[in-house]
Protein backbone atom coordinates (compact mmCIF):
# COMPACT_ATOMS: atom_id res chain seq x y z
CA UNK A 1 0.00 0.00 0.00
CA UNK A 2 1.26 3.22 -1.10
CA UNK A 3 0.05 6.40 0.80
CA UNK A 4 1.48 9.61 -0.28
CA UNK A 5 0.86 12.45 2.74
CA UNK A 6 1.22 15.81 0.10
CA UNK A 7 -1.77 14.25 -1.88
CA UNK A 8 -4.39 13.46 1.34
CA UNK A 9 -7.62 14.21 0.68
CA UNK A 10 -8.88 16.89 2.65
CA UNK A 11 -12.34 15.53 2.66
CA UNK A 12 -11.08 11.93 4.17
CA UNK A 13 -8.96 14.02 7.08
CA UNK A 14 -12.38 16.39 7.72
CA UNK A 15 -14.34 13.17 8.22
CA UNK A 16 -11.78 11.24 10.16
CA UNK A 17 -11.99 14.17 12.73
CA UNK A 18 -15.19 14.22 13.03
CA UNK A 19 -16.25 10.43 13.22
CA UNK A 20 -13.66 10.56 16.24
CA UNK A 21 -14.88 13.50 17.75
CA UNK A 22 -18.26 12.83 17.51
CA UNK A 23 -17.92 8.97 18.45
CA UNK A 24 -20.01 8.87 21.77
CA UNK A 25 -22.68 11.82 20.60
CA UNK A 26 -26.54 10.20 20.47
CA UNK A 27 -28.39 10.66 17.99
CA UNK A 28 -30.20 13.76 17.48
CA UNK A 29 -33.56 14.91 15.69
CA UNK A 30 -32.77 14.92 12.51
CA UNK A 31 -32.47 18.20 10.32
CA UNK A 32 -33.55 18.61 6.69
CA UNK A 33 -31.23 15.72 5.16
CA UNK A 34 -28.84 17.95 2.84
CA UNK A 35 -25.87 16.26 0.62
CA UNK A 36 -21.91 16.16 1.56
CA UNK A 37 -21.12 16.73 -2.56
CA UNK A 38 -17.35 17.74 -3.72
CA UNK A 39 -16.51 20.12 -6.20
CA UNK A 40 -17.46 18.34 -8.76
CA UNK A 41 -21.15 17.67 -7.16
CA UNK A 42 -21.31 14.56 -6.19
CA UNK A 43 -22.33 13.15 -3.54
CA UNK A 44 -20.08 11.69 -0.78
CA UNK A 45 -20.34 9.40 2.02
CA UNK A 46 -17.68 8.15 4.80
CA UNK A 47 -17.54 4.76 6.45
CA UNK A 48 -16.46 3.80 9.79
CA UNK A 49 -16.06 0.01 11.15
CA UNK A 50 -15.68 0.14 14.70
CA UNK A 51 -15.02 -3.08 17.27
CA UNK A 52 -17.32 -3.46 20.05
CA UNK A 53 -14.72 -3.32 23.47
CA UNK A 54 -14.51 -3.65 27.18
CA UNK A 55 -14.24 -0.62 29.10
CA UNK A 56 -11.20 -0.21 30.48
CA UNK A 57 -11.10 3.21 32.35
CA UNK A 58 -9.12 4.92 29.50
CA UNK A 59 -10.09 7.64 27.03
CA UNK A 60 -9.67 4.35 24.23
CA UNK A 61 -13.22 3.80 24.10
CA UNK A 62 -17.03 5.14 24.46
CA UNK A 63 -20.56 4.31 24.68
CA UNK A 64 -22.84 4.84 21.42
CA UNK A 65 -25.91 4.23 21.12
CA UNK A 66 -26.83 2.34 18.10
CA UNK A 67 -30.45 1.56 16.58
CA UNK A 68 -32.82 4.68 16.46
CA UNK A 69 -36.07 2.50 16.82
CA UNK A 70 -35.08 0.46 20.09
CA UNK A 71 -31.77 2.00 20.76
CA UNK A 72 -28.82 -0.12 22.43
CA UNK A 73 -25.75 1.14 24.11
CA UNK A 74 -22.50 -0.38 23.24
CA UNK A 75 -18.60 0.37 24.18
CA UNK A 76 -16.90 0.91 21.20
CA UNK A 77 -12.93 1.28 20.34
CA UNK A 78 -12.60 4.68 19.45
CA UNK A 79 -10.18 4.39 16.55
CA UNK A 80 -12.04 2.60 13.45
CA UNK A 81 -10.41 -1.00 11.77
CA UNK A 82 -11.98 0.01 8.33
CA UNK A 83 -12.89 2.88 6.45
CA UNK A 84 -13.91 4.15 2.74
CA UNK A 85 -9.90 3.64 2.10
CA UNK A 86 -10.57 0.15 2.29
CA UNK A 87 -13.46 -0.16 0.16
CA UNK A 88 -13.61 -1.77 -3.48
CA UNK A 89 -17.32 -1.75 -4.17
CA UNK A 90 -20.57 -0.89 -1.88
CA UNK A 91 -23.87 -1.71 -3.36
CA UNK A 92 -27.68 -2.43 -1.91
CA UNK A 93 -29.28 -5.65 -2.09
CA UNK A 94 -32.42 -7.01 -2.05
CA UNK A 95 -32.86 -9.44 1.00
CA UNK A 96 -35.21 -11.07 2.73
CA UNK A 97 -37.72 -9.20 4.43
CA UNK A 98 -35.86 -5.95 3.38
CA UNK A 99 -32.83 -4.98 1.45
CA UNK A 100 -29.15 -5.11 2.11
CA UNK A 101 -25.72 -3.35 2.51
CA UNK A 102 -23.00 -5.03 0.77
CA UNK A 103 -20.08 -3.72 1.08
CA UNK A 104 -17.08 -5.16 -0.46
CA UNK A 105 -13.02 -4.71 0.68
CA UNK A 106 -10.29 -4.51 -1.34
CA UNK A 107 -6.89 -6.86 -0.64
CA UNK A 108 -5.77 -4.71 2.57
CA UNK A 109 -9.42 -3.98 3.80
CA UNK A 110 -10.38 -7.98 3.42
CA UNK A 111 -6.97 -8.91 5.47
CA UNK A 112 -7.96 -6.38 8.55
CA UNK A 113 -11.46 -7.64 8.17
CA UNK A 114 -10.52 -11.54 8.46
CA UNK A 115 -8.13 -10.76 11.41
CA UNK A 116 -9.90 -8.41 13.14
CA UNK A 117 -13.22 -10.82 12.90
CA UNK A 118 -11.14 -14.06 13.78
CA UNK A 119 -9.52 -12.03 17.13
CA UNK A 120 -13.14 -10.63 18.44
CA UNK A 121 -14.89 -13.22 17.76
CA UNK A 122 -17.94 -13.23 19.70
CA UNK A 123 -18.58 -9.75 20.09
CA UNK A 124 -19.72 -6.80 17.55
CA UNK A 125 -18.97 -4.45 14.73
CA UNK A 126 -20.28 -1.19 15.02
CA UNK A 127 -20.87 0.14 11.98
CA UNK A 128 -21.11 4.00 11.32
CA UNK A 129 -21.79 6.21 8.05
CA UNK A 130 -21.49 10.04 7.41
CA UNK A 131 -23.61 11.44 5.16
CA UNK A 132 -25.49 14.36 4.70
CA UNK A 133 -24.78 17.85 5.73
CA UNK A 134 -22.06 17.26 8.60
CA UNK A 135 -21.18 15.39 11.86
CA UNK A 136 -24.63 15.36 13.05
CA UNK A 137 -25.44 13.07 10.25
CA UNK A 138 -22.94 10.59 11.48
CA UNK A 139 -25.51 7.65 11.52
CA UNK A 140 -24.56 4.74 13.73
CA UNK A 141 -26.31 1.67 10.92
CA UNK A 142 -25.45 -1.43 12.72
CA UNK A 143 -24.33 -3.80 15.36
CA UNK A 144 -23.42 -7.59 13.92
CA UNK A 145 -22.20 -10.45 15.84
CA UNK A 146 -18.83 -11.51 14.99
CA UNK A 147 -20.04 -15.02 14.79
CA UNK A 148 -17.26 -16.58 12.09
CA UNK A 149 -14.17 -14.97 10.77
CA UNK A 150 -15.01 -13.13 7.52
CA UNK A 151 -12.43 -14.50 4.70
CA UNK A 152 -13.95 -13.05 1.75
CA UNK A 153 -13.98 -9.54 2.60
CA UNK A 154 -17.53 -8.87 1.80
CA UNK A 155 -19.50 -7.15 4.76
CA UNK A 156 -23.02 -7.34 4.12
CA UNK A 157 -26.25 -6.24 6.90
CA UNK A 158 -29.18 -4.85 7.30
CA UNK A 159 -28.47 -0.92 8.24
CA UNK A 160 -30.77 1.20 10.42
CA UNK A 161 -32.10 3.28 7.55
CA UNK A 162 -34.16 3.60 4.69
CA UNK A 163 -33.98 2.31 1.12
CA UNK A 164 -33.44 5.74 -0.02
CA UNK A 165 -30.52 6.80 2.49
CA UNK A 166 -28.71 3.23 1.84
CA UNK A 167 -28.65 3.99 -1.88
CA UNK A 168 -27.69 7.40 -1.13
CA UNK A 169 -24.75 6.20 1.61
CA UNK A 170 -23.74 3.46 -1.28
CA UNK A 171 -23.20 5.91 -4.34
CA UNK A 172 -21.21 8.32 -1.74
CA UNK A 173 -19.05 5.28 -1.00
CA UNK A 174 -18.45 4.53 -4.36
CA UNK A 175 -17.97 8.14 -5.65
CA UNK A 176 -15.25 8.63 -2.90
CA UNK A 177 -13.75 5.17 -3.94
CA UNK A 178 -13.50 6.51 -7.68
CA UNK A 179 -11.59 9.67 -6.16
CA UNK A 180 -9.33 8.43 -4.51
CA UNK A 181 -8.18 5.65 -6.84
CA UNK A 182 -8.22 8.39 -9.38
CA UNK A 183 -6.00 10.70 -7.59
CA UNK A 184 -3.63 7.69 -6.40
CA UNK A 185 -3.75 8.35 -2.24
CA UNK A 186 -4.29 4.56 -2.02
CA UNK A 187 -2.56 2.47 -4.26
CA UNK A 188 -3.82 -1.49 -3.62
CA UNK A 189 -2.44 -4.71 -4.80
CA UNK A 190 -5.84 -5.81 -6.76
CA UNK A 191 -5.33 -2.20 -8.45
CA UNK A 192 -3.35 -3.14 -11.83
Amino acid sequence: MLIRMKRINIYLALALALVLTSCASADKTPKKQQVVLDKKGKEKSFLRVFLQEEPDGSDRTAVVSIYRARPIKLNVHKEPFLDEGNLAKASVEDDIGGFALKLEFNRRGTWLLENQTTAYKGRQMVIASLFGDGPDKLRWLAAPYIGDPIKNGVLRFSPDATREEAERIALGLNNVIKEVKSKNLIKDIDDK
